[in-house]
């Protein structure tokens, strides 16, 4: 089975939040989909910002998240999709009722580490994954992909 990997960058970390940026590589770190998104319903999110560092003004003429359903569809149909924290991604995300399995790189490193939960920054640290440009979409989904490897 094809395997993607997927990451978000949000206006925050509610359920009412929205995505500013998601990133979609495949197991050859082909770019699928990296793109800024526009929210519908926040106009503003500066503790979020000061993480990832993406503002209203960068998003001001991106797509939303409707105008590109049907790529995002297209991109993890009958895929495995790996996200670091599946669940809190997941949320977001009704396209990925389209995969044909959604699978945590969070909850499996943990079993594999024989930890607890950790975030990605650690687990990178971990398998030795040289990290940059930590908090933005495609970085992220770079180095997910690099530690999922690592745990199979």
């Amino acid at each position: 089975m094809k395997t993607v990997y997927l990451d978000t960058e949000t206006t925050g970390l509610s359920a009412e939040d929205e995505i500013v940026e998601l990133t979609i590589i495949d197991d050859n770190e082909e770019v699928l989909i990296n793109t800024l998104m526009k929210p519908v319903n926040h106009t503003y999110w500066p503790g979020a910002e000061r993480v990832h560092g993406i503002s209203p003004i960068d998003v001001r003429h991106a797509p939303t998240q409707k105008q590109i359903t049907d790529k995002i569809r297209d991109a993890v149909r009958d895929t495995r999709v790996v996200i670091y924290n599946a669940p809190y991604d997941s949320q977001y995300l009704p396209e990925l009722e389209e995969a044909a399995e959604v699978r945590c790189a969070m909850r499996e490193f943990a079993d594999w580490n024989k930890s607890k939960w950790i975030n990605l920054g650690n687990a990178t640290k971990i398998v030795g994954y040289e990290w940059e440009g930590a908090h933005r979409a495609l970085a992220d989904t770079k180095a997910l992909r690099a530690v999922w490897k690592h745990i199979q």
